[in-house]
């Protein structure tokens, strides 16, 4: 248990196994600074004890090099090269910003580095910049959203009012939501991007979403925005007669609790909630809290199956970047999520998506799971998948 928490904290650099097989080398490009600092922490505590749940049926030893993008690709793409050039690393793992993984998309390609995405999902990424050594883990930002657009118009919600933050991944999200909700025979009756990080008062937004006609407001949020949004929203008066939906990360168990109160009856869906109901998920969870005090969030569970992604190639018989990057791609397992494959076609994870509603529970704010909705893969979205390099 000692180790097992040394891991799950980051604490460990390196997890002695028997040396029957070649170590691997990983290098973690991670904010462990910065607004996404949290995010960081959660995946890199996540990944460790991943590492340390599976790493043993592996034979190989697997040394960790840590490094912090700080959130800027400037910053990001320096330590990259660092990774591949300087620490040789076999393989890569982390990326929290979409503008990141952007930044670092060419030289990871370029250098033939298998790179595990376990946050960041810009569309692109396993759209038309796809590439045969980057493999996500995590989510795309349309693969969240579009489930709900469908559940929320069977829901008998004719009308929806959307906002989200003016960048790459609100509209994304938004655009996924819409398109499916729509596509039901639901009307987007208004639509408002906020300037991202920079709004702090949401009253006018709000005023209008009031305004609109519509039956419910549908939102993507996160980190401190989100708290901020669902405490002004409840403060607004609105949820008793429109009520609030949105992608799950508006009420990530890694901040629900700074929400308080105004949290509850918001109803969101995301690939991953504590409180799913099956083995893997029972075992993951008490590791992880009992590993770090805290209940795992959805960037927890994307490091700790990237680290179990990295185990699968291995046991494959992986052992370079070459072998490793090939491997990842046909990585498919069960676990705290539920199902997981790497659709071939795009690099992107397949996995469900689950609605959820944020409820008081005995020990503070909880997740009451509604639905899990059907695994689907992306859209293409231009992906020319071409063959690893031998």
């Amino acid at each position: 248990m000692k180790r097992a928490i040394l891991a799950a904290l980051g604490l460990a650099t390196s997890l002695a196994m028997p040396a029957t097989a070649e170590d691997i080398k990983v290098g973690l490009l991670l904010p462990y600074s910065g607004v996404y600092a949290a995010l960081g922490n959660d995946i890199d505590a996540g990944f460790a004890l991943g590492l340390e749940t599976f790493g043993a049926e592996t034979g190989a030893t697997f040394e960790i090099v840590r490094e912090d993008t700080e959130v800027k690709p400037p910053v990001a793409l320096g330590k990259a090269k660092k990774l591949i050039l300087q620490d040789k690393v076999d393989v890569m793992a982390g990326i929290v910003s979409s503008g990141v993984l952007g930044a670092v998309r060419d030289m990871v390609h370029g250098a033939g580095v298998p790179l595990i995405v376990a946050n960041a999902g810009n569309d692109e990424a396993t759209g038309i910049q796809c590439s045969p050594y980057i493999t996500r883990m995590s989510f795309s930002n349309g693969q969240v959203n579009r489930p709900m657009g469908t559940w929320m118009a069977e829901q008998g919600i004719k009308k929806v009012y959307t906002l989200a933050p003016d960048y790459a991944a609100g509209r994304q999200m938004i655009d996924g939501f819409a398109q499916t909700f729509t596509a039901a025979g639901g009307e987007i009756v208004g639509q408002e991007f906020t300037p991202f990080q920079k709004t702090q008062d949401f009253g006018p937004y709000l005023a209008q979403a009031k305004a609109s006609g519509a039956d419910a407001v549908f939102v993507f949020y996160a980190g401190g925005e989100a708290i901020s949004f669902v405490k002004q929203y409840d403060s607004f008066g609105l949820k008793a007669d429109l009520p609030l939906y949105g992608s799950g990360f508006l009420t990530s168990a890694l901040y629900v609790n700074a929400e308080g109160p105004a949290a509850e009856g918001v109803i969101t869906a995301l690939h991953y909630v504590p409180t799913i109901e099956n083995d893997a998920n029972k075992a993951f969870a008490e590791a992880f809290t009992a590993a770090t005090g805290r209940v795992p969030s959805e960037y927890a569970v994307q490091g700790y199956d990237s680290a179990r992604a990295l185990v699968e190639a291995v046991k494959a018989g992986a052992t370079d970047r070459e072998s490793l990057a090939n491997a990842l791609r046909q990585v498919s397992f069960d676990g705290p999520r539920g199902p997981l494959s790497i659709d071939p076609a795009t690099n992107n994870l397949i996995q469900p998506i689950y609605v959820y509603e944020t409820i008081a529970g005995e020990g503070g704010l909880t997740q009451k799971v509604l639905a899990q909705l059907p695994a689907e893969r992306d859209p293409v979205n231009g992906c020319e998948m071409a063959p690893v390099s031998n």
